[in-house]
């Protein structure tokens, strides 16, 4: 299992705009449709990786809780489903079904969204202000796959919470740590 850190996305930097095939209903999504109103998390994620298969309840809940305070969540899978058939646009819907995903879960076969965020990393987490502005790219929390620390989400958690009380971006984030991005 290779470990990948997340890059660096500097806070304030604008979220770049995308429209991607939603395959959990095979609608198309664009960035602007599907922001939420006080916020919006960004995640790139995919079906194989052990980092995200250790997290994928926790995002769930997370994701179910604050919807409900207008943060809304976006999943994107990048990875090259040519050497990774797992990752298959037919298998993400079937994930989306099995985990009960409450978000869109985005196809992004060009990769040129994850290019575009400079993404490294399943998962990464990135979160975006009203004006779709980052307030936050780092890990989810502590937990690794066999580390033995619970999956609380606390470090994302405490961006989102910061957003919604209008408090300054965390400095200093860890990056998240992951399966690195499948490229073509």
């Amino acid at each position: 299992m290779a470990r990948t850190e997340s890059n660096e996305f500097a806070v304030g930097k604008k979220a770049p705009d995308f429209t991607l095939i939603n395959t959990v209903d095979d609608s198309f999504v664009s960035l602007q449709e599907a922001r939420g109103e006080k916020g919006t998390v960004i995640m790139f994620i995919c079906n194989h990786c052990p980092f995200v298969i250790h997290v994928n309840s926790a995002l769930v809940k997370m994701a179910n809780e604050y919807q409900q305070k207008g943060i809304n969540f976006i999943a994107i899978s990048s990875n090259d489903v040519a050497n990774y058939p797992q990752d298959s646009p037919e298998l993400m819907q079937e994930l989306a079904k099995t985990e009960n995903f409450p978000f869109p879960y985005l196809y992004d076969e060009t990769q040129e969204v994850a290019k575009a965020y400079d993404a490294a990393c399943t998962p990464d987490f990135y979160v975006f202000d009203t004006d779709l502005k980052a307030v936050y790219h780092g890990q989810l929390d502590d937990s690794r796959p066999g580390n033995g620390k619970p999956v609380t989400g606390k470090d994302l958690r405490l961006s989102l919470d910061y957003l919604l009380e209008n408090k300054s971006p965390i400095e200093n984030p860890k990056p998240s740590l992951g399966c690195g991005i499948k490229w073509k």
